[in-house]
């Protein structure tokens, strides 16, 4: 689900709508009302860790693919770096809590967005609710990115 942040409207009655991402759904059934589209929908929320020693190493594993992103936006072509800073803006910040909302943090969510990858495979990371699941294949494609000259 998105939250409108802003919407500009053309002369030609199109418009311009700015949004970020609210909630994650994953779709149950898809149906039509007065011709409208219209879905039965469940919202997807991230597994809590709660074992102390469980969510330390998911913090290392946080911590290490954070540094690992930031290497690899930083080495990326000024062209690429400079697009992506004025279309999302910067990485964000590492958060003190991985926890603290129910999607993690928001660093998955903006690398999903700039990294290079299949819209299907990054459809099926965005609908895990393992943060460790998705910090791995974050990780994953960032050491498959960082392993191909010139990147």
């Amino acid at each position: 689900m998105l939250i409108i942040r802003s919407v500009h409207f053309l002369p030609d009655g199109r418009s311009v709508v700015d949004t970020i991402g609210g909630k994650r759904f994953r779709v149950l059934s898809r149906g039509m009302k007065d011709g409208y589209s219209t879905a039965d929908i469940e919202h997807l929320e991230d597994s809590r860790v709660e074992d102390s020693n469980e969510l330390e190493r998911l913090q290392e594993l946080h911590d290490a693919v954070y540094e690992q992103a930031q290497v690899w936006f930083q080495n990326l072509k000024v062209h690429f770096h400079n697009q992506i800073l004025l279309h999302f803006g910067p990485m964000p910040d590492r958060e003190a809590d991985i926890q603290a909302t129910p999607n993690g943090p928001a660093c998955c969510w903006w690398l999903l967005a700039v990294l290079p990858i299949d819209p299907r495979y990054q459809l099926s990371v965005l609908s895990m609710t393992s943060l460790k699941e998705r910090l791995v294949k974050i990780q994953q494609i960032l050491t498959y990115l960082q392993s191909i000259p010139n990147n």
